[in-house]
């Protein structure tokens, strides 16, 4: 059983079994077992996919709710890029964050702030002569999980520099423990705004850090309609954003490996594509690259499924907002180490590549397995039509190895055997 605390569930009762999701899940978690679909927990990877797809809404992603953290004396906003771009005609990041301390917040750190050090770091780290290369972001946790599941051999290439939300947290925390020393660190709450279920399995189940500093993630969705009704109210914003272009254009595809400053990158969004970028740095074929930049979703975090707004869009208002920021507002403390990445910025174990594609961990069986699926394979006819309830042939007959199947649950074997019933009822009555 898994120990992975996921942020995509299941609504059997809204299910009617239509396999969009089981064709289009890119780990091939989803399976039709009696009428509804059954998520596999240790293959799943908390993309949102299936949220995306469901025509019944029977996908769900967990998140906090802002009435959560009631109790808490300080609650710190931790909004993502991705946010601003929800707005419609917004000029001045200045409006959402003083929407925020209108919705009730005590402080906001914009997660831009965080993003713009980081990528800094991420320049630093890049000049080492000692890692594998390229460099694959670690900023998006479906990325990172789906490397630890299929991609054992590219594990040391990620990224092992916290994330912007994670530094974000650390930051504030730190930030409002200075300015009200009688507060308690346990009083205080930090709460990321997030554009996508990913990052709340992230704060659950945190990567390169034994315990994330994040306290809980609500939604750009729930979220966005408070802020809309507090932003009406404000016709003149304290000046409070702290952010620059940098920052800011993190929220959309691209923005992360064009702050690297290096020509020598490739980045590409959407979960199918990621995974062919990965299938390719496998094979070696981008050896000449520095550094990799992957997104699950659409456009990047601002096509995440926790938004409201359509990310084509969303990546449209942020390069009207762009136009009149700085390049960058943040900066890194110096070092005359160029290659310079504080320790508590940095991972603090290594990403374990945890396999659930293998057949079984003895050689010898694991071939014989791949046999045995091979033949079953065969047998049937190739269309992937899914309405066996796994997502094609090939994995059908893997399930059935794995005594997870019925080659009987074939509709067109089914048939075969109908019609062979048929003529021996017919050759009887002879």
């Amino acid at each position: 059983m898994s120990n992975f605390k996921h942020s995509v569930s299941l609504l059997a009762d809204k299910c009617k079994g239509c396999t969009n999701c089981v064709k289009r899940c890119p780990t091939e978690a989803i399976r039709i077992q009696n009428g509804h679909s059954v998520i596999d927990e240790e293959r799943c990877i908390d993309c949102g996919e299936c949220i995306r797809l469901c025509p019944y809404k029977a996908k769900k992603a967990l998140y906090d709710k802002l009435d959560k953290y009631n109790n808490y004396k300080f609650k710190i906003a931790l909004p993502a890029p991705a946010l601003y771009g929800q707005f419609d005609h917004l000029e001045d990041i200045d409006y959402v964050i003083s929407g925020l301390y209108e919705c009730g917040f005590d402080y906001v750190f914009e997660v831009a702030k965080a993003a713009e050090i980081i990528s800094e770091y991420t320049r630093n780290y890049l000049k080492r002569t000692d890692i594998a290369k390229p460099v694959i972001s670690s900023a998006c946790p479906v990325i990172a999980r789906l490397i630890s599941k299929r991609f054992p051999y590219l594990c040391e290439n990620l990224l092992p520099v916290i994330p912007p939300i994670e530094l974000a947290a650390k930051l504030a925390k730190k930030e409002v423990m200075a300015k009200h020393p009688d507060l308690k660190e346990e009083e205080i709450c930090a709460l990321f705004i997030s554009p996508c279920p990913a990052k709340v399995s992230y704060v659950r189940n945190p990567i390169g850090v034994e315990k994330s500093a994040v306290d809980g993630v609500l939604s750009i969705s729930e979220i966005y309609f408070l802020l809309v009704n507090s932003m009406k109210n404000i016709s003149d914003p304290e000046h409070s954003a702290e952010t620059g272009l940098i920052g800011v254009s993190w929220a959309s595809s691209g923005g992360e490996a064009k702050a690297l400053f290096n020509d020598r990158y490739l980045s590409a969004d959407g979960i199918e594509n990621c995974i062919k970028v990965l299938d390719e740095v496998e094979n070696g074929n981008f050896s000449s690259l520095e550094f990799i930049e992957l997104n699950a979703c659409n456009g990047g975090c601002v096509g995440g499924a926790l938004t409201v707004e359509n990310p084509y869009i969303a990546k449209a208002r942020l390069q009207t907002l762009r136009r009149g920021l700085p390049v960058s507002q943040n900066k890194a403390p110096k070092s005359d180490d160029p290659t310079y990445v504080p320790e508590d910025h940095m991972w603090e174990g290594e990403l374990e590549y945890s396999p659930v594609m293998q057949l079984d961990a003895d050689m010898g069986e694991a071939m014989k397995k791949m046999a045995d699926i091979q033949a079953i394979y065969e047998m049937f006819p190739h269309l992937d039509c899914g309405a066996c309830g796994a997502p094609t042939c090939r994995a059908f007959a893997e399930d059935i190895v794995k005594n997870n199947g019925d080659a009987n649950d074939c509709i067109f074997i089914m048939r075969e055997k109908i019609r062979e019933l048929y003529k021996e009822k017919e050759n009887d009555g002879k």
